[in-house]
This record gives structure tokens, C-alpha cells and sequence, in this order.
């Protein structure tokens, strides 16, 4: 059955769907010694496709992978500056096929999840789920009652307003204090730039949970695979499947 190469790509555990149709923009995918365009389509039983003049092999067990991302460790299959990436982290015979779900800056730390489905990381990340994210945040001095409800409201970030938050005062410390923040929405270095404007710039941040996935007792740099039953509560809860 023919479908969209980057379609293909995703459902081939290669990366997502979003990266493939990068991938094909820059020229690197050919079908059959043919460099393929945005929008070509295949049939993988009869096609060959090509990723940089390799052969895409397609990945049929599911996999996700729950890491404990360190800081300095770049959330990415590849970085052209030679940057360590989460993929450093796992064992080269578990690696095929396996991507980030989502992203966490490079200079956080906590919850990032990978998995080799295309299709179950837009999925994952479809806004239709609104995932709830949960971070430990440590920011200079300590905020007063009306920047955290300013924070809780929602603040303006590229033109529109962020959408509500949770956010709980957990300790405060001589020179910082530590926070609760719990997100629905997942914009560029948001919990940063919304400390920074309210003047408490972030010292650490912490992902340690994502929805009802928390980081427990997994070490730093380490990582655990979800069973199936855990990974789909993540797409089962915010609709009612079953």
C-alpha cells in the first residue's frame, strides 16, 4: 500500500514525522535511487527507500523508554557539533529507531521519553492530550504571592498569553527557593523565560514527571522501558479509549 514517504519514515521508527518531512526538504531520502520530495509517496513492500544511501528498515516492536536526562545532554538523535545526545545513553543495540518525544533544553534535566513509533510520538505529543509536565524548579530569591499568581494566570510569551499553571512555593532558602510548576503547554524554554520576566531567574529545573509517568527512583543518566499498559495511559487518559 503506497503512503507518504515521511509517513513511512515515522512509522519506521526512524524519527517523527516532522523530522522526516525536514529530512526531505534537505534532499536525503531517495525512493529508488530517486531523490524524493515532500509529499511522494511509496509502497515499502516494493520501493526501496534511502535515508543518506541508507536502506530504511522498518521497526515493528514497540518501544519507550522512560531516561532521566542529565544536564549538558542534548535532546536529539543527532548534533552536528558532536554534542552528547540522550541516544549516548542507550545501549547501541536498543537505539534503532528511537527518538525524543518531545524536547528538554539542553541545560535541564528529568523526564524525557523515547520511543522507536513514529506514529505513537505524534501521538504523544498531539496537543489533543494536553499532558500534564511536572517540574522542580530552583530559582533565585523568592518570588512573592503576586508573581506566583501572576505565573499561575498566565503571562505573555510571543504575543499571546501562556495558559495556566500550577505552581506551589515548596521551600525557600537565603539566596533561592524551590518550586512545584506544573504545565499543560510546552513552549521554547518557557519555565526560563517566564522566571527571568517576573525576576527570578531559573538555577536548576527538573522535569520529574510526565502526566502520571514520574521519574521515581531512576538515577540520573539512566533510564527504564515502559510496558505497554503505562505508555498508553498517556494517550487513554485525556479521551476515554480503551
Amino acid at each position: 500500500m503506497r503512503q507518504r514517504v515521511q509517513k513511512l519514515m515515522s512509522a519506521a521508527g526512524y524519527c517523527s514525522r516532522r523530522q522526516a518531512e525536514e529530512l526531505l526538504r534537505q534532499g536525503r531520502v531517495g525512493v529508488n535511487g530517486t531523490i524524493a520530495a515532500l509529499g511522494d509517496q511509496a509502497d515499502p513492500k516494493t520501493d526501496l527507500i534511502c535515508v543518506d544511501g541508507r536502506p530504511l528498515s522498518m521497526v515493528t516492536e514497540e518501544r519507550v523508554l522512560l531516561l532521566n536526562k542529565p544536564p549538558g545532554v542534548i535532546s536529539s538523535c543527532h548534533d552536528p557539533q558532536g554534542r552528547r545526545t540522550v541516544l549516548d545513553l542507550i545501549p547501541s543495540d536498543l537505539r534503532r529507531g528511537l527518538h525524543p518525544v518531545g524536547r528538554l533544553d539542553a541545560d535541564s534535566r528529568g523526564a524525557l521519553l523515547l520511543s522507536n513509533q513514529g506514529d505513537l510520538t505524534l501521538r504523544l505529543t498531539h496537543p489533543r492530550y494536553a499532558h500534564s509536565k511536572t517540574y522542580k524548579v530552583t530559582v533565585t530569591g523568592t518570588p512573592d504571592h503576586s508573581k506566583l499568581e501572576q505565573w499561575r494566570q498566565g503571562l505573555e510569551l510571543d504575543g499571546s498569553h501562556t495558559l495556566p499553571a500550577d505552581i506551589r512555593l515548596i521551600q525557600s532558602r537565603k539566596r533561592n527557593s524551590v518550586l512545584e510548576v506544573i504545565l499543560r503547554e510546552g513552549r521554547n524554554r518557557q519555565i526560563r523565560r517566564i522566571a527571568s520576566l517576573l525576576g527570578h531567574p531559573v538555577v536548576d529545573l527538573q522535569r520529574i514527571a510526565i502526566g502520571g509517568l514520574a521519574l521515581g527512583s531512576t538515577a540520573e543518566g539512566c533510564w527504564r522501558e515502559l510496558s505497554r499498559q503505562e505508555w498508553r495511559s498517556l494517550i487513554t487518559c485525556q479521551t476515554g479509549e480503551a
